[in-house]
């Protein structure tokens, strides 16, 4: 299973888990149709003063799934009102980039792969598809939503590689392009607009996606420099009342690097899957905050996170008993600083495919018997599980040091291995995909609690 549960900061969503998902096999099957498609729709008088053609825009909806954000659905404006009975699939075509900066290298990027059409129906607003899946309503606007496939409309690029380490973004000028093949028409069966086989449509509005656009944008100058970060209230905030803090710190291609501010919530669901209740399986509201460091180091961003944590815990409603991080990869370095340096801030900490502690690292967090679940992929391609195996037993012996029973060390230290069959795509690094789509992994961090609020 494919877990989807990735921007006003591109206002890009990648695609739900909760579908069931078909690689494609057979995307020509859609295009195969037309033929009957054209015949269907027969010759007709195009309504007086109208142009034979006329697509007026395309809207891209996204998702951000467990491997990042994709184009999920088309939306395509036209002049007048679509007659949503005559509609059918093979009456368009929609194509993607194929690429994934996961494994692909950039100049794959414009390769084009057909994006197979599962359901097709009008609606009056995009901005519907915020909140509902499917907003079918009379309207001039035709919803193409598309087959779960792993295999085009990822958003998520390459920005720069000023190291051996290269950075992310989300593509600025995303390749979806929708071509109409048949005519549509309207409620009395005039033409709206005519089929134009030969006409591809590329993107021309910002992107919708119902998770990515409901965070804010906000920057913290610390006492070592500005530190930009995406956050999320809960829809009914209630200043009244205590929320727990989600601290989601990402990769290192995720860092902030003048052109990709945003993307820590576009390239997994690390941020995203703390507020919705598919993934975590439970109604509690969350507060959730994904700073974007620079890459200047460890301990200079791990010291930039807890003056984050600080700062937000002052000004927000946070129950300062329920504060957690997460991360990805080098996320789990500003894990290790933080936690060591102040745990008194953390109730609890889930870190996947990351690196290992060092070895001044782990007495302070057993002194302070902050839970941490570590969880890393056996086939790790870029951090080796070895070393992270490691980390976890200097932990236990942390505790063990501390005359801890089995029984309470079992509780504060947690260990998950997982193999490749358990990633759905091939990033054996990205060990978060196969953590957060298990939803007792996010429940258990969401019970831990400190025994005192933090002074």
């Amino acid at each position: 299973m494919h877990s989807r549960p990735t921007h006003r900061v591109n206002r890009s969503r990648a695609f739900s888990p909760h579908r069931p998902r078909r690689i494609a096999a057979a995307l020509v099957a859609g295009v195969l149709a037309v033929s009957g498609a054209l015949a269907a729709t027969g010759p007709a008088a195009a309504s007086p003063g109208l142009p034979a053609h006329q697509v007026l825009g395309v809207t891209p909806v996204t998702e951000v799934g467990s491997y990042g954000q994709q184009v999920t659905k088309v939306v395509v404006e036209y002049p007048a009102r679509v007659d949503g009975r005559r509609l059918s699939p093979a009456m368009f075509r929609v194509e993607d980039s194929g690429y994934n900066f996961r494994f692909d290298p950039a100049s794959e990027l414009g390769n084009l792969v057909d994006r197979e059409i599962a359901d097709i129906y009008t609606t009056d607003d995009p901005a519907r598809l915020l909140d509902t899946d499917r907003p079918r309503r009379p309207g001039r606007y035709v919803v193409l939503e598309l087959a779960d496939d792993p295999d085009g409309g990822w958003t998520v690029i390459t920005s720069s590689c000023p190291t051996f380490l290269c950075s992310v973004r989300v593509n600025p000028d995303q390749l979806t392009q929708v071509t109409q093949l048949a005519d549509v028409v309207g409620p009395r069966g005039a033409v709206v607009s005519a089929a134009a086989p030969q006409t591809p449509h590329r993107i021309t509005e910002e992107s919708i996606d119902r998770e990515v656009d409901h965070f804010r944008s906000g920057s913290l100058v610390t006492s070592t420099g500005e530190l930009l970060y995406g956050y999320r209230l809960p829809e009914r905030y209630d200043p009244r009342k205590r929320y727990p803090l989600v601290v989601a710190l990402p990769g290192h291609g995720m860092g902030y690097d003048g052109q990709n501010r945003g993307v820590q919530l576009a390239s997994d669901m690390l941020a995203l899957a703390w507020t919705q209740r598919e993934w975590t399986r439970t109604g509690e509201d969350v507060i959730v905050v994904a700073p974007q460091n620079r890459r200047v180091g460890k301990a200079v961003e791990g010291a930039q996170v807890v003056e984050l944590v600080e700062d937000l815990t002052a000004r927000l409603a946070v129950d300062r008993r329920r504060v957690y991080a997460t991360s990805v990869s080098y996320g789990s370095q500003l894990m290790w600083e933080a936690f060591s340096t102040r745990p008194d801030l953390f109730a609890g900490g889930l870190l996947t495919g990351g690196f290992p502690g060092e070895d001044d690292e782990f007495a302070p967090i057993a002194a302070a018997e902050v839970p941490m679940w570590i969880t890393h992929g056996t086939g790790d391609h870029l951090l080796p599980v070895a070393n992270a195996r490691a980390s976890y037993d200097k932990l236990v012996a942390a505790y063990e040091a501390r005359g801890l029973s089995e029984r309470r060390i079992a509780q504060l230290a947690r260990w998950t291995e997982y193999g490749d069959d358990a990633f759905t795509l091939p990033d054996r690094h990205l060990a978060a995909a196969p953590t957060l789509e298990d939803p007792a992994t996010l429940r258990w961090l969401l019970a831990q609690r400190k025994d005192r609020p933090a002074s």
